[in-house]
């Protein structure tokens, strides 16, 4: 009869990540089929959800077969298949992700998304009546939300820091944020990237400025992790959130908060469970939530293992180029304007920008219509153009010939 069903499902699922490249062939043009969109078709929208490469839609899938193939293997003594996930430690895989930002993995929970990440933070420090917290104007909901919630509960002060748009000073930035610094300030929670703009923010320096003030630092990860490099020891935040279903290319429902070691143990946790109380592991505590699904922990873990068999820089460095590339053509059509930063620190794989008369809604349905190119149209006049390692010159070229024509 052959191996148990289960058994066949877990040997598919250790298959290399990156089938070997045929020789001599461009390696973006091969990679792009490890992705299961048709070749005709352009997605330039990972900054709202990044394409799962096949092997990782796969891994998932698989799994979520051998689980429920499996069931009545498992007794819960250590025999059969994990089947839920929000209660496990997964030493292993946080330390992958230290890894990936540079932290010690006990520094790390794991959790659904960057908003998940940014209330339980929000909602697990100490503040009192008249304390003050600073974010910017530009704000995702996510992070914007739980503050004005925290400030409207607890009876907080809460400020916004003008960010210009574009914005290509980065001094004009932090001077913004730190002229409503008092001493009544405790938080500054601010983008690393902002999602709407895809500008890189001077966070480095503000961390800096705010730890020379005794102020907690939180930052906005979410359009970052995957998609430039991150560091948290060198950047010097208090804590930091990211999504991975972005530009990490994993499953949504898939997020992970740091907390740096000397304040993640008098972090309260949002939502208490067996180990809340855990000082050993404090990331553990926080990554307890309740019954999860443990297919998306799989696919998680599968795309940072396909991030690493690439190399991070490699990635990264291939997102700033195609960004570059996309911005430094459309500086040359007049009649189109950039709402993202040109600055070349401050920009990386997002770009907004719009056309004099025209409408972003009609911009993104002329594009698919013509050429199958999915940008998001941002409000009535944007669109916002996502590259990534699935995007190819030749489809940012299409794009441009779409826009002069519009522009004409």
């Amino acid at each position: 009869m052959g191996a148990p069903y289960a058994t066949r499902l877990l040997a598919g699922m250790n298959a290399p990540l990156l089938p070997p490249m045929p020789e001599g062939a461009p390696f973006w043009e091969e990679l792009k089929k490890q992705f299961p969109m048709p070749l005709d078709e352009a997605y330039f929208n990972s900054a709202t959800l990044g394409a799962q490469p096949k092997v990782v839609l796969e891994k998932v899938i698989q799994h979520m077969q051998m689980i429920a193939a499996s069931m009545a293997q498992t007794d819960y003594h250590g025999n059969g298949p994990l089947l839920l996930s929000g209660y496990e430690p997964y030493v292993e895989l946080r330390k992958k992700i230290g890894l990936l930002i540079n932290a010690g993995y006990k520094e790390i929970a794991l959790t659904q998304n960057a908003t998940v990440g940014m209330n339980y933070v929000a909602t697990g420090l100490d503040l009192r009546e008249g304390d003050e917290v600073i974010n910017t104007n530009q704000e995702h909901g996510g992070g914007k939300g739980a503050w004005e919630q925290a400030a409207a509960r607890y009876k907080l002060v809460y400020k916004q820091a003008v960010v210009p748009v574009p914005a290509n000073d980065p001094q004009e930035i932090i001077d913004n944020i730190f002229n409503l610094v008092g001493p009544r300030t405790r938080v500054i929670a601010i983008p690393h990237i902002i999602s709407a703009y895809g500008v890189v923010m001077p966070v480095k320096e503000a961390c800096r400025r705010a730890r020379e003030l005794g102020i907690f630092t939180i930052l906005d990860g979410a359009q970052a992790v995957g998609h430039v490099p991150v560091d948290v020891q060198d950047i010097g935040c208090d804590a930091y959130y990211s999504s991975l279903h972005k530009w990490m290319l994993a499953p949504a429902g898939n997020g992970i908060l740091y907390v740096r070691n000397e304040e993640i143990t008098k972090l309260w946790s949002a939502i208490a469970s067996y180990e809340w109380q855990n000082q050993e592991d404090p990331g553990y505590r926080l990554t307890q939530r309740g019954t999860g699904n443990p297919s998306l922990v799989v696919g998680m873990e599968a795309a940072i293992d396909f991030h690493n068999e690439i190399g991070p820089e490699k990635v990264t460095g291939r997102i700033k180029y195609l960004g570059d590339y996309l911005r430094a053509r459309l500086q040359e059509i007049k009649g189109v304007k950039i709402y993202s930063s040109v600055h070349p620190e401050m920009c990386a794989g997002i770009t907004t920008y719009g056309i004099d008369g025209v409408s972003g809604i009609g911009m993104q349905k002329l594009m698919w219509e013509r050429r199958k190119l999915q940008p998001r149209a941002m409000g009535d006049k944007m669109v916002r153009h996502s590259v990534h390692i699935y995007n190819l010159e030749r489809e940012i070229d299409a794009a441009l010939e779409i826009v002069r024509e519009l522009a004409g």
